[in-house]
């Protein structure tokens, strides 16, 4: 089993909740009404970003250790 680690960035929404985004992972984004729902979907979006990856033989994008301005960042682990 493989672990990935990556910062997610959570930004409040207007109309409440998180929204969720992975600098070091393109197009991924996701929701959660709280904080800990936030925390989970970006868990499982993350990992389905990665097994959509390998499944087309491509590579595994590797975060940089740059965080720049955000609101909260959090690093999750995710292990496939």
């Amino acid at each position: 089993m493989t672990e990935y680690r990556y910062t997610a960035t959570f930004e409040p929404a207007e109309e409440g909740g998180y929204i969720v985004t992975v600098e070091a992972l393109p197009g991924l984004v996701t929701y959660g009404e709280t904080l800990e729902e936030a925390r989970e979907m970006a868990k499982e979006a993350i990992a389905g970003y990665i097994e959509s990856l390998q499944k087309d033989g491509l590579p595994i994008p590797v975060e940089e250790d740059l965080i720049v301005n955000v609101t909260f960042t959090d690093q999750l682990a995710v292990f496939l």
